[in-house]
């Protein structure tokens, strides 16, 4: 599919976000492993997501969804049935690397599986520490999907130092842990997104800079009966396009405000953006709120590394914000995008540079020379199949002169379905 996209005069409108991928993944499969039954509330119709589902289906898990609201019946730590074909996780790196915590926790046989993209993703991360847990589980080359879990003998409780900031290697040790009788701690030097601690209430502790989670076979499961926010991730595509628009206010509501997520918010209003926040409260452990970001006038930034891992899946439409910042932004220490559904450095490197931008490409980030108010040119984008490239280069032709084209912009699928009509509405 290729999408075009306009110059527009102005932006102007209010947006209802998307459910949260993250959360929507993690209450899916937390209800799974719980005994009762959960109500989700407002989950994603993503692509990702409805992977996720899928795949407990196929573990004897009584899934049932009627529009937004999925309703599962938790077959508990013990419940897990064996599949009897593969499970297909498509493009979500969330689904895999989550669900073979479980699946190695449990022992359940199964193989993990998913699309191209998924499958060129590293997964020696995970089976590195759930191997030395004492799981049955295997990659192609020792590193890449399908994923091969081994029935095992049952696990055992680790101390686990985190060696990188990542919120997905954090939860597939703590899930594991959850079938283990002797404590799983994970220590946690650099914060990452902290949605399965939140949600499964695990116990934490303060650990110099970072803090200590635990989880072991005696923590109760909380039944996971909530309404999920919506998605900061597809928020930020807008709050940089109202941040960087001559004409736009645009009001975001009821979306996610997780401290552990929200540095991309941080950042633009480090760079001057007109931003408002009205906090609604919390539904159970996830601060929401409605978010009014108004046009401005941004500066350069020079980006904390420390921020990296709390921004990451931000940071191709922060570099179209830099686009547009008076001076020089520096990103360092984001090589992980090179690992994410493409190589996401080199991806924007094409995009900025089809549009006419100032930057140079380094290993692990990117310098771009803002030229603050100005007019990209018209260009054909190449999503390269990533749903956060096609955004990015959607919200950059919309300060162009001309008409952009966006090629194979049906990847949006993937976590923002709506998104092109939200453009359009915007716009009109």
């Amino acid at each position: 599919m290729i999408q075009e996209v306009s110059g527009t005069k102005k932006l102007w409108g209010s947006i209802t976000l998307p459910p949260d991928k993250s959360i929507s993944h993690r209450a899916a499969m937390f209800a799974a492993i719980a005994e009762g039954e959960s109500v989700i509330r407002n989950y994603s119709d993503a692509a990702d997501p409805q992977s996720t589902l899928s795949c407990l289906r196929q573990l004897g898990v009584a899934v049932e969804q009627k529009n937004s609201t999925v309703t599962i019946q938790g077959a508990g730590r013990t419940g897990l049935q064996k599949p009897d074909a593969d499970l297909d996780c498509g493009n979500s790196g969330t689904t895999m690397r989550l669900m073979a915590g479980i699946l190695a926790g449990a022992g359940i046989e199964s193989r993990l599986v998913g699309d191209h993209s998924l499958s060129s993703r590293t997964m020696e991360r995970i089976i590195t520490p759930l191997t030395q847990m004492g799981a049955v589980i295997r990659g192609r080359n020792g590193n890449f999907a399908p994923l091969e879990v081994g029935r095992g003998n049952g696990l055992r409780g680790m101390r686990y130092p985190l060696p990188i900031a990542s919120a997905q290697l954090k939860s597939a040790v703590l899930l594991a842990g959850l079938f283990s009788e002797s404590d799983t701690e994970v220590i946690e030097t650099v914060p990452s997104r902290d949605h399965t601690e939140r949600l499964l209430k695990l116990p934490t502790e303060a650990y110099g800079t970072g803090k200590i989670i635990r989880s072991c076979s005696s923590h109760p499961l909380p039944k996971q009966t909530y309404r999920v926010p919506g998605d900061f991730s597809a928020a930020a595509f807008w709050l940089v396009a109202g941040s960087v628009h001559p004409d736009a206010e645009i009001v975001l509501k009821g979306i996610g405000l997780n401290p552990s997520r929200t540095a991309a918010l941080q950042i633009l209003q480090e760079m001057g953006a007109d931003i408002e926040i009205d906090i609604l409260g919390e539904d159970t452990t996830e601060p929401t709120g409605n978010v009014t970001v108004r046009s401005s006038q941004l500066r350069a930034v020079k980006l904390d590394p420390s921020l990296i891992p709390n921004c990451i899946d931000e940071l191709p439409v922060l570099m179209v914000a830099m686009c547009f910042a008076e001076g020089r932004s520096e990103i360092a220490g984001a090589e992980e995008l090179r690992h994410k559904e493409t190589d996401r450095l080199s991806a924007m490197a094409s995009l900025l540079q089809a549009a006419g931008e100032k930057f140079e490409e380094k290993k692990d980030g990117i310098i771009i020379h803002g030229r603050g108010n100005h007019h990209p040119e018209a260009a054909s984008f190449q999503s390269e199949h990533d749903h956060r490239i096609a955004m990015a280069g959607g919200v950059l032709a919309l300060m162009g002169t001309g008409t952009s084209r966006i090629i194979d912009a049906e990847a949006t699928q993937i976590s923002y379905p709506d998104f092109w009509s939200d453009l359009q509405q915007l716009a009109s």
